[in-house]
């Protein structure tokens, strides 16, 4: 009964362990190089990375919207010109 009981202990530890791998790699982001030991990096280190990545993405949409802005002032100087053409013919 005892052997019965290590060795149920032991499958259960193992099982456990497989658990713990699986559930360390999940939530990871993309940009983080699977390289097999990935899932040891502290989690910090995982979200500092994310939150990197999210401030480019910020800093590029707002690059975006002054050019669009910018485009936005622009057409409208157009549209204003083209209204004094009109008029002047």
């Amino acid at each position: 009964m005892d052997e019965e009981q290590r060795d149920m202990e032991a499958h259960k530890a193992y099982y456990n362990r497989l658990q713990y791998v699986a559930d360390a790699q999940q939530g990871f982001p993309k940009s983080v190089l699977n390289d097999g030991l990935h899932f040891r990096q502290p989690w910090v280190m995982g979200v500092e990375e994310e939150v990197e990545w999210l401030k480019l993405r910020v800093h590029e949409h707002e690059k975006l919207l002054r050019e669009c802005q910018e485009l936005k002032a622009h057409v409208r100087m157009l549209v204003v010109r083209v209204a004094e053409l009109e008029r002047a013919i």
